[in-house]
């Protein structure tokens, strides 16, 4: 049994394996077939943050691949009452059959898997939030980005930052991280990233210098300044973040033909500008469409059913 909680887990075969499934079965949708390959199986979704694209898209996916989904937020279950996690997992594993978690602790989504009968997602973490990554690249394959990219991060040394890493290390493309200073990627993430690049081919290259990561870039890409937990921070990170909004100046820098990539929430006139998110460069829309179709092969791979599709 695997879990899928970080790509830091995966190799590179099994990361375009999964995409291939997600690809395949958006296929079989947009020409009105679901096939019910996780049928009358149930998906406990377990959210500690708030959310819209991952409630959504994991909801939506289960019911097309012929399951259910069970929306347990932690007012809703023993967990926000002190229940350890480690009771939770034992008792929602011998009752479902997989389980989404979105936390804030990578740490205790880890121990809520160690403790799991079933296959455990991460629907993300402060660390990490590796099911949007999949999403991500599977945007760039279907807008034709995905043989020998260069990807430009802008913003926040954050678990997208972090994800981003991961995928770029595991797959061998470059990635060039702008981030102010203080704010940058964890030390540790990126000597992973380091090692793994080492024997993918990928080159990494960090900088304050948002012009600098962009030039001639494939995908831009950005998150928000102010992630959920951080509130309190938002002046400073305003303040602190000054000359790192993506704005059509920016884009400029990137290839003519460069996408742009966000995750969303955007935050209009901080992090990007309406002209870029509502620009011809920006497929946002289609990524977040993605969400379901990538998780869903996410999901079917770790059942077990990747020869099915």
């Amino acid at each position: 049994m695997k879990h899928f909680l970080t790509l830091k887990d995966y190799t590179k075969d099994e990361i375009l394996e999964i995409i291939t499934l997600g690809l395949r079965i958006k296929a079989e949708v947009k020409a009105k077939r679901f096939t019910p390959y996780l049928e009358k199986q149930t998906l406990a979704m377990i959210f500690e943050k708030s959310s819209t694209r991952t409630r959504v898209s994991f909801e939506t996916g289960i019911y097309q691949l012929g399951g259910m989904g069970l929306f347990l937020s932690s007012r809703d279950i023993q967990l926000g009452r002190g229940e350890p996690m480690k009771d939770t997992a034992r008792v929602i594993s011998r009752m479902c059959d997989m389980v989404m978690i979105r936390t804030y602790s990578q740490k205790q989504l880890e121990e809520f898997a160690g403790f799991s009968q079933v296959p455990v997602i991460n629907g993300l973490t402060d660390e990490y939030h590796p099911v949007q990554l999949m999403a991500d690249y599977m945007t760039m394959i279907e807008h034709g980005k995905e043989q020998n990219p260069v990807v430009a991060y802008v913003g926040d040394g954050n678990n997208m930052a972090h994800s981003w890493l991961m995928l770029a290390s595991k797959l061998g493309f470059e990635l060039r991280i702008a981030t102010p200073k203080g704010y940058e990627c964890n030390p540790e993430i990126v000597e992973d990233a380091i090692e793994f690049a080492k024997e993918s081919g990928a080159t990494i290259l960090f900088t304050d210098d948002p012009g600098e990561a962009i030039v001639n870039a494939d995908v831009v890409t950005t998150d928000t300044w102010v992630s959920m937990g951080d509130e309190g921070e938002k002046e400073k990170r305003i303040k602190d973040f000054a000359g790192y909004t993506v704005d059509d100046a920016m884009m400029k820098r990137a290839k003519a033909d460069a996408i742009f990539l966000h995750c969303l929430p955007a935050y209009r006139g901080f992090e990007v500008t309406e002209e870029v998110l509502e620009g011809a460069q920006s497929v946002v829309f289609d990524e977040a469409e993605n969400r379901l179709h990538a998780q869903k092969g996410v999901m079917v791979w770790l059942d077990g059913k990747r020869d099915e599709v």
